[in-house]
Parts: C-alpha cells; sequence; structure tokens
C-alpha cells in the first residue's frame, strides 16, 4: 500500500521537474515519470521502489549532489540509493555519450535488484516511447537521439542482455518484445514521413 511518503514524493517529483519536456516534444517530464512508477508498481514494487522511479532521473537532471542529499533527507537512504543506481552522470557536462552508457550497462552487473526493476521500468518506458515516435515520424526520429539510430538501437539490445543475466520476469519480456519491434521497423525500408 502506498502512503503519504508517495504523494510527498509526486509533489517533489513535479516541483523539480516542471520545467521539463520529454525530449522531441511539449509532453510535461512528469508523465515519464508517472509512467515510470506505473510499469514499476505493476511489477511488484515496494514503497520505496515507487518512490525511486518517481525520482530516478532527479539527480541527473535536477541538481546532482545537492538533490542527492534532499532526496536522502526527505525520503530515506535505500530511495537515495536506487536513485543513484539509476543515474548514468551527474556531472555538467556529461561524458561522452557511448562511454556513458556502456559503463551504466557495466553497472547494471552488480546493481541491486531495486535499481534493476527501476532501472528496466524507465527503459521500458523509453523503449515504448520510442516505438511509438518511430510509427509516426520514421527515421526523423532518430535526430533526438545523441546515439542516433545504430547508437539507440546497440544502447537498448545491450540494455535487455544485461537485465537477462540476471534471470527473466515478465518485465524483461516486454522489454525484450519492444526492443525486438523496434529493430524489426528499423531494419525495414525507411519511411516516408
Amino acid at each position: 500500500m502506498l502512503t503519504a511518503r508517495f504523494e510527498d514524493a509526486l509533489i517533489y517529483a513535479a516541483r523539480l521537474h516542471s520545467a521539463q519536456v520529454r525530449k522531441g516534444t511539449n509532453t510535461p517530464y512528469l508523465a515519464h515519470l508517472l509512467g515510470v512508477a506505473s510499469i514499476a508498481l505493476e511489477n511488484r514494487a515496494d514503497e520505496d521502489e515507487a518512490i525511486a522511479a518517481l525520482l530516478h532521473d532527479a539527480i541527473e537532471d535536477q541538481g546532482g549532489a545537492v538533490t542527492r542529499e534532499e532526496i536522502r533527507r526527505r525520503f530515506g537512504q535505500r530511495v537515495a540509493e536506487i536513485v543513484d543506481g539509476c543515474t548514468d552522470a551527474e556531472t555538467i557536462p556529461k561524458p561522452p555519450w557511448r562511454a556513458r552508457k556502456e559503463t551504466y550497462i557495466q553497472h547494471l552487473a552488480l546493481a541491486s535488484p531495486s535499481v534493476r526493476l527501476v532501472s528496466a521500468s524507465d527503459k521500458l518506458y523509453n523503449a515504448r516511447a520510442i516505438l511509438l515516435d518511430y510509427r509516426v515520424l520514421g527515421e526523423e526520429l532518430w535526430r533526438r537521439f545523441t546515439g542516433g539510430r545504430a547508437g539507440t538501437l546497440w544502447y537498448y539490445r545491450a540494455l535487455v542482455e544485461a537485465y537477462r543475466a540476471h534471470g527473466s520476469s515478465p518485465l524483461l519480456d516486454e522489454l525484450e518484445r519492444t526492443v525486438a519491434e523496434l529493430e524489426r521497423l528499423a531494419s525495414q525500408p525507411p519511411m516516408a514521413t
């Protein structure tokens, strides 16, 4: 059961990300955070994991170490550790894209089950969004991503393999299906936009 802590985290996340939108869209970033929390909860997340899902991008996008300490103070050590484990960079400027993604994938090998749950929920939400946008935008979609078409497809396939190293679950099965469908569509001749 979710308590007032979750509600507090939702309000905190909404305030932290109030000026942020999803890449290439006008969609408020909060939609992403709610989606990730929903996926995590549907996959048996406890309250700390659900709170971490709401806050999973806070350190990376909204203040680094200061935000980490605020999360720890407000929501506890475990939530802060999960959010920290989902963070691929907190320095500005961020390290080069490919190196950052390779480091994140390697990190998943030692990550806690809670970090893997929140991370996989995030990646499933993102993969679904990419797939939906690809169906509308076609090849134009890849311009949104630093890694481009090849890098983005590589990253999501590598993530699936990294998560699978720890076993299987309905969440990972859905991520696998979504990534496979994205790969299938991207391997076809370019769609007209």
